[in-house]
């Protein structure tokens, strides 16, 4: 694996150091004349979505992270092959996207697991138990495990979509990126982009409605603290703990 892209951010008032919000053509100008803190913004402008869309097709996030070094690497050095203006993320994405589907590929080809296990239950099976306790020591403890607990239940129905409709879905409903956007950067046309979109949420809808349905019966649950707090309550105001104590 490579080294990670995460390095101390650049320090705003040396000289030299990219302004944060130029926009993608400045930066990439700034980095054709030698300028590292101009490429370094445009990595942690973009490290996000390179991840998210290469996740979404390999179901690795290690492999995914490799797939985001990588596409940076690559689009360093073919700086020189990009013409703008306007289409750098898209550019950009695709390099990522390429990567990403060779190793689908090659996986597929050689019967790797990562592909070829169901990943939803793998996801499930391993939620982060350290994490959950984390979340019920906060205010809110309930409403912060749920989330978490959703968030996984919706990472492993996506990790179960088509290949075909992962990466449509995570550019459209997850970076929220355009019909357009999407289309220009899966070097797909904006129809095809439509209906897989439609078809991701259709199954999302399916797969999910499954999951809830069996555990309707367990919603609202009364028992332990709860349960054992009115039981202790009602004998206390009905004056029946003496009765219980010699029953």
């Amino acid at each position: 694996m490579m080294q990670a892209l995460d390095a101390p951010r650049p320090d705003p008032s040396r000289p030299g150091a990219a302004p944060a919000g130029a926009s993608d053509m400045v930066l990439v100008a700034r980095v054709r004349a030698g300028d590292a803190a101009a490429f370094e913004s445009l990595m942690r402008r973009y490290n996000r979505r390179l991840f998210r869309v290469a996740r979404g097709i390999l179901r690795d996030p290690a492999e995914a992270e490799d797939v985001v070094q990588e596409a940076f690497v690559r689009a360093y050095s073919g700086l020189g092959g990009f013409v703008g203006p306007g289409g750098f993320a898209a550019w950009l994405t695709r390099i990522a996207v390429n990567d990403a589907l060779g190793r689908l590929r090659r996986h597929h080809r050689h019967g790797g697991t990562s592909i070829d296990t169901p990943a939803g239950e793998m996801l499930m099976n391993s939620l982060d138990h350290s994490a959950l306790a984390a979340a019920a020591a906060r205010d809110n403890p309930e409403r912060n495990a749920l989330s978490l607990e959703l968030r996984g239940l919706m990472e492993a129905a996506i990790d179960r979509l088509p290949d075909d409709f992962r990466a449509v879905f995570v550019l459209r409903a997850i970076e929220q990126l355009s019909v357009a956007e999407t289309a220009e950067s899966l070097g797909l046309r904006p129809a095809t982009v439509k209906t897989r979109f439609h078809r991701a949420r259709a199954r999302l809808q399916t797969m999910l409605a499954e999951h809830f349905s069996a555990v309707w019966p367990e919603t609202f649950p009364f028992a332990g603290a709860r349960c054992d707090r009115v039981v202790a309550t009602v004998f206390k105001r009905l004056d029946l703990d003496g009765r219980r104590a010699r029953s």
